[in-house]
């Protein structure tokens, strides 16, 4: 009966009486796990406040401690603190050195560094080296701006971080006994021969200005902008701290040194006339070319500054323009062994012609024989084979009157068309108004030479439209020139060449100039090496005769040259 009073009573008041229970049951597991939790919770937090400090967190503060010193060093050496630097560095005495040595060739203002962030070298390792990079910027004397980045390797070594000392740190491009310092830099650029070597030609180099930096005679003036570049004059530049020599310039981006000029003239050449014409007395050019190719291989003037006239004086060319006379001549018939009288004088509507010294030739001379000896005489009697415009025509053959595009100023010659008798009569003897510089009548020489007239070149690549001439001369007339030029060495007035290697082919010439009586003359001689590529031309202002006083002058260059 308890039994079943217990189960109705049970039954009765299942619902609730279950769901008592039920919730009594619940409240015991949630209390224990509460206090399962709490027993948990506090065995954590125990180890969570007594756990050591994670290797990370250290890392961080040895990148911190390495920044920290770096800005106290850096802070140091912008101030000028170079030994209080120093002592915050591996290597004191090393240190104070160099940066005393930079800060007193710098004398920077404006001088700051931005330190950036520190990297670990060792992130798997807490307290090891530290690398900072940092940027340099400062204000330079007669530089400017100066501007660079870099980076020290900080280290711990008792404790305490020191920054490791090394050139490469102060300026990665350092190196041991090296430093910085404010140079002059040499960015202009240089006038080479055909070597590449620095030409050694004062008249035709020209010169610099010392205050300016800018060229102001020969071809320093007309390339000056090629050769000054944009770069400035001073930078800052790796140097040699014991001889003081600058080694490598530090240069801003964007500047640009002056660029080379390349000449085509040949240092051997140039030196031979410059030495030859050491024996002249008077005012005197020399000047050699290439037939082949219109090189000009030297051009020399004494004295050697200023006026260059071997480019663009202006002279009578004298006998030496009987080339193109006798070229002329040739064209309309003249045969060398045709005779031709040379008497004393020759009278042209009053105004008498006569020869150097008022020699003859003998009875019986030929063109040849005129030609060789310079008969002034029997050119102007052979005036009326030619027409007003002949010479000027015939000129043209060898360019004269063109415009050159040589590379340099030069006078190209000029041989207008004659307007009288009297006017042609002189003309056929290079007088009256025939000019030419001793660069043109190189190049008449050249021509005989070559066949052919090629136009000078001295600076190659400045050269765009070089000047063709509008016809070539008959290979006839060339070979009888040719012939001709050689009598002028072996039976003429060229008998200072005779004898000499090379077979030199020669025409001598004496120009008068001025008011003066009797007048003044200009000495001349002009020819090429039969063995050699190369003619030349030879001028001494008021020098006297082309035979007596140019024709030495001629000789020695040749001997100096040697033969090819």
């Amino acid at each position: 009966m308890d039994t079943e009073r217990v189960s109705a009573g049970s039954g009765v008041g299942t619902e609730y009486g279950r769901g008592g229970r039920r919730t009594q049951r619940v409240r015991t597991i949630v209390v224990g796990s509460l206090i399962a939790l709490l027993v948990v919770g506090g065995v954590s937090g125990y180890f969570l406040l007594n756990a050591p400090i994670h290797a990370d967190a250290r890392q961080d503060e040895t990148v911190t401690q390495a920044e920290q010193a770096m800005r106290t060093f850096t802070k140091a050496w912008t101030t000028g603190d170079w030994k209080g630097a120093a002592t915050l560095t591996n290597s004191p005495t090393e240190a104070e050195s160099l940066l005393t040595s930079v800060g007193k060739n710098l004398q920077p203002t404006a001088f700051t560094i931005d330190v950036g962030n520190g990297v670990a070298e060792r992130p798997d390792r807490s307290g090891g080296p530290v690398v900072v990079p940092f940027t340099v910027r400062m204000t330079v004397p007669k530089v400017g701006a100066f501007t660079y980045t870099s980076k020290a390797r900080i280290v711990q070594t008792t404790g305490t971080p020191l920054v490791t000392f090394a050139p490469t740190m102060l300026h990665p491009q350092l190196k041991a006994g090296q430093t910085l310092a404010v140079a002059k830099m040499s960015t202009r650029g240089s006038i080479l021969d055909r070597n590449g070597d620095v030409l050694a030609a004062p008249s035709l180099v020209g010169q610099v200005d010392e205050q300016t930096g800018k060229g102001v005679s020969g071809l320093q003036q007309r390339y000056d902008k090629q050769l000054g570049g944009s770069a400035p004059a001073y930078a800052v530049a790796i140097t040699d701290r014991e001889s003081g020599k600058a080694l490598k310039p530090l240069r801003k981006a964007g500047g640009q040194v002056g660029r080379d000029v390349h000449t085509t003239i040949d240092a051997h050449v140039q030196s031979a006339a410059a030495d030859a014409l050491e024996q002249a007395v008077t005012p005197a050019s020399l000047i050699a070319i290439q037939p082949s190719s219109g090189d000009v291989l030297a051009v020399a003037n004494n004295p050697g500054g200023g006026f260059n006239r071997a480019l663009v004086g202006q002279y009578p060319p004298g006998s030496t323009f009987k080339v193109v006379t006798a070229a002329a001549l040739l064209e309309k018939g003249l045969q060398p062994s045709d005779p031709l009288q040379c008497p004393q004088f020759e009278w042209v509507n009053g105004y008498r012609f006569a020869n150097q010294g008022e020699f003859t030739l003998p009875s019986g001379s030929t063109f040849r024989d005129a030609f060789a000896h310079s008969c002034n005489t029997a050119f102007v009697r052979s005036r009326d084979r030619l027409d007003d415009d002949s010479l000027s025509e015939t000129a043209k053959a060898f360019g004269i009157g063109g415009v050159w595009d040589t590379g340099a100023g030069t006078f190209d010659g000029s041989v207008p068309v004659n307007t009288d008798v009297n006017d042609k009569a002189a003309a056929m003897i290079g007088q009256a108004r025939d000019l030419a510089s001793p660069l043109v009548m190189a190049s008449v020489a050249a021509t005989v030479k070559s066949g052919r007239f090629v136009q000078p070149r001295l600076v190659p690549e400045a050269i765009k439209h070089p000047f063709q001439a509008p016809r070539n001369l008959d290979p006839q007339v060339v070979s009888d020139l040719q012939s001709m030029m050689r009598s002028v060495v072996t039976d003429g007035s060229g008998d200072a060449l005779r004898g000499l290697p090379g077979e030199p082919h020669a025409k001598t010439g004496t120009a008068e100039y001025g008011e003066e009586k009797p007048p003044r003359t200009h000495a001349w001689m002009i020819g090429y090496q039969q063995d050699a590529d190369i003619a030349w031309a030879v001028l001494l202002e008021n020098g006297g005769s082309g035979g007596s006083d140019a024709g030495p002058i001629a000789a020695s260059f040749l001997k100096a040259l040697g033969p090819k």
